[in-house]
């Protein structure tokens, strides 16, 4: 699968059949708003605002942050409570390949995948799964059905503004909504633009230029 999802699109993934049936058993309407796109055809400014807000070292790992990983760890034993350490990597790895459940056994599935995409492939592949099949809103994943949604506009015209108020939801998606961010959403946003301009070199955005 590993090898075929290299070359071949990812038009569903568990989560997405999960979230539909969660619907259908709460009596309500399914929603699935899928629509994929080659990395091509979506901004890089929403590239640069999930590095920024979600793994500002994703060019640089082989799939996991130790930093964050060690830091998590410290502040369950402080606290008693989970702290997210995940990669895009791994959020990838997750979303496209397992359940979304807590479990030891999957996470070390998670960690194997994580590893296999890394090596097979590649940075900018990992990046357009992720943003292709990553949960942006009640019923809506990947770019470009936000950008169609949320913002009128394909994802290729979405602004640094958009993509950073895109990117402030991810942690949360279901609460938190783009086309209507709070105040603590708006916050966060800035604080990505920030970062964005700040972000070190992506070697497969340039590459474009």
């Amino acid at each position: 699968m590993v090898l075929i999802l290299r070359i071949v699109p990812v038009y569903f993934t568990p989560l997405m059949f999960i979230r539909v049936a969660q619907q259908i058993g709460n009596g309500e309407s399914p929603q699935l708003h899928h629509q994929w796109v080659p990395l091509e055809q979506i901004s890089p400014q929403l590239v640069r605002a999930v590095i920024a807000s979600e793994d500002n070292v994703f060019m640089d790992h082989w799939g996991f942050d130790f930093n964050q990983i060690e830091k998590a760890v410290m502040e369950r034993q402080r606290r008693h409570r989970a702290r997210g350490a995940s990669t895009i990597s791994q959020q990838t790895a997750k979303n496209v390949f397992l359940i979304p459940q807590g479990s030891f056994i999957r996470k070390g599935f998670e960690a194997y995948f994580t590893v296999l995409i890394e090596l097979m492939w590649g940075k900018e592949r990992i990046m357009e799964v992720y943003l292709n099949s990553i949960e942006m809103g009640d019923g809506i994943y990947g770019a470009e059905s936000v950008a169609q949604l949320h913002f009128d506009k394909p994802a290729k015209k979405l602004t640094a503004a958009n993509a950073a108020t895109i990117a402030a939801t991810l942690p949360n998606p279901i609460r938190f909504n783009s086309a209507h961010p709070s105040s603590y959403i708006q916050r966060r946003k800035s604080q990505i633009m920030f970062l964005m301009p700040r972000m070190g070199k992506i070697d497969f955005l340039d590459k474009k230029k």
